[in-house]
């Protein structure tokens, strides 16, 4: 598939990668920003230096801070705005959209509402917007795809020839798409990786070594697919790439915002002040907030989510929150 004609909403990191891999695909592509500074920038420097400074940008790529602009004639619409940001940019976008393919690549749970992008989708847009949705989610750093290396990723969607046209939107000799239908399953494991990951990254500010941090990715694991199951996931799912895949990228690559951001904290600076100071979103911080809220209302126990939970929001040490979680009574390995 060549020549379509695709909106990218979102000009962080990951939007302006994926807008770049649709220019290189053939597509004509237009990349929308809130900011008009940052849009007047990208134009003339064909770099996005405020996150991926010095690598150029594929040619040609309209860059615009006009939603209408951005959406006019379009055949698929990425939403890759942060999670927090979805309603509103969707809700401001609805007047220019029809029947569109929209592609959800923004990884989160929304807070106050613990809605996944999927859903806040359909709240937005309408049951209609929703069948035509697919999730697009995986292991993948914005700054290596940008630099064309070997990236997979999956395309999620209920209705197999939306995901199959996705596939075959952004597929090219080195981004393979795989396909599959559990929806729930790759967004809670694109969501929940990032709170594993902000744990990952505490562990290893702690200097706690290697064997913590593998129990750690292996254990996150274990809670995601609690809660996954409980929502009707399949657990499977979590085995793939939008589970396992992602979770080790964000837990142990150097370019994970999330792991970054726990470093720091479990190095011993205040979480309000590194979360505050990261250039880009740290997607776990917020998501720590909603699953934590979610668990306790399903009773669903996902002790390393508390604990991340404790150090953003409750100023518990992150050594005093490790004491708590290796404190707990015995069980056995699978439970729940």
């Amino acid at each position: 598939m060549s020549g379509q004609t695709v909106a990218v909403l979102g000009a962080g990191s990951w939007g302006t990668a994926l807008a770049d891999v649709l220019v290189r695909n053939g597509h004509q592509v237009r990349l929308w920003a809130r900011d008009p500074e940052h849009v007047a920038a990208m134009r003339e420097d064909g770099t996005n230096e405020r996150y991926l400074p010095g690598i150029e940008l594929a040619r040609p790529l309209a860059i615009t801070a006009e939603l209408g602009e951005a959406l006019a004639g379009t055949r698929f619409v990425v939403s890759v705005c942060p999670s927090h940001a979805v309603r509103e940019v969707l809700g401001r976008a609805a007047a220019h959209l029809d029947d569109q393919v929209l592609i959800s690549a923004s990884k989160g749970i929304e807070t106050g509402t613990h809605r996944r992008m999927s859903e806040v989708i359909v709240e937005t847009l309408g049951e209609a917007a929703g069948a035509r949705t697919v999730v697009l989610s995986g292991p993948s750093f914005a700054e290596e795809l940008l630099r064309q290396l070997p990236t997979a990723v999956v395309a999620a969607s209920r209705r197999e020839d939306h995901a199959l046209a996705v596939q075959s939107l952004f597929r090219n000799g080195y981004l393979r798409v795989y396909t599959q239908p559990d929806v729930d399953g790759v967004e809670l494991g694109g969501a929940l990786k990032n709170v594993i990951a902000l744990a990952a990254g505490i562990s290893d500010g702690l200097e706690l070594g290697s064997n913590a941090r593998a129990a750690l990715i292996n254990r996150g694991l274990a809670e995601i697919a609690r809660l996954a199951r409980h929502l009707g996931a399949r657990e499977t799912t979590l085995g793939g790439l939008a589970g396992l895949g992602d979770l080790v990228l964000t837990c142990t690559g150097r370019l994970s915002r999330n792991r970054s951001a726990g470093l720091a904290i479990g190095s011993g600076r205040r979480p309000a002040d590194v979360i505050g100071e990261m250039a880009q979103v740290v997607e776990g911080a917020r998501t720590a907030r909603a699953a934590f809220e979610l668990s306790r209302q399903l009773g669903v126990e996902m002790p390393i989510t508390s604990g991340v939970y404790s150090i953003l929001y409750e100023e518990v040490a992150p050594r005093a929150a490790l004491a708590r979680l290796m404190a707990r009574e015995p069980k056995p390995e699978r439970w729940g």
